[in-house]
C-alpha cells in the first residue's frame, strides 16, 4: 500500500469476457463488494460507455443517513481489458455530480490458458483535506480488496 491507493490481484479461472460482462452488470455488485456497504443496483442496466451513470443503493451505520445512493461516473470502459468508476452524490434537485476524490479500477489480462488475472485497485489520490478530516483512507481493512477479488471469482464460476 502506498499513500493514496491499494490493489490486489487474483488469477480467475474464466476468460477475460466472462470476468467484464460481471463486472459491467451493476446488480452484480453487492455480491463483490463483501463489506454489506453495497447494497442494490438502482440502475439495473448494463454498464455499456465511458461517460455512463449508474446509480447503486448503499448502507453505512457511519452514514448521516445510514441508507442512501451513489452516482458512480464510468471513467475507463475498454472490454474486455478495464473499467473504473469514480463514486459520488447527484443532487436530487439538480441532478448535478459531484464526487469525493476517488475511484474503483479493475484491470484484467489474460492468465494460463483461460484464466484472467484481475487487478483490482481503490484510489483516493483526489481526495481534498476536508473529506479527509471525517474519513480515513482506506475506508476498509486490507482484507477487503482480496476478499472482494474472491467474490468475483465465485459470481463468475456461478454464472
Amino acid at each position: 500500500m502506498d499513500a493514496e491507493h491499494v490493489s490486489a490481484s487474483l488469477v480467475i479461472e474464466a476468460s477475460p469476457e466472462a470476468v467484464f460482462s460481471a463486472l459491467a452488470d451493476p446488480t452484480t455488485h453487492a455480491a463483490v463488494d463483501g463489506t454489506g456497504w453495497v447494497q442494490e443496483a438502482h440502475d439495473t442496466g448494463p454498464i455499456t460507455s465511458a461517460g455512463q451513470v449508474f446509480r447503486m443503493g448503499m448502507f453505512h451505520e457511519g452514514h448521516p443517513d445510514g441508507t442512501y445512493e451513489t452516482a458512480n461516473l464510468v471513467e475507463v470502459f475498454d472490454p474486455p481489458h478495464a473499467i473504473a468508476w469514480r463514486t459520488g452524490t447527484e443532487d436530487p434537485d439538480t441532478g448535478e455530480l459531484s464526487f469525493g476524490g476517488w475511484f474503483w479500477r479493475y484491470d484484467l489480462r489474460p492468465a494460463g490458458t483461460g484464466g484472467t488475472e484481475v487487478t483490482l485497485t481503490y484510489d483516493w489520490s483526489e481526495v481534498g483535506p476536508a473529506v479527509r478530516e471525517y474519513l480515513s483512507f482506506p475506508p476498509f481493512g486490507p482484507d477487503h480488496l482480496p476478499g472482494s477479488l474472491q467474490h468475483l471469482a465465485a459470481l463468475v464460476a456461478a454464472r
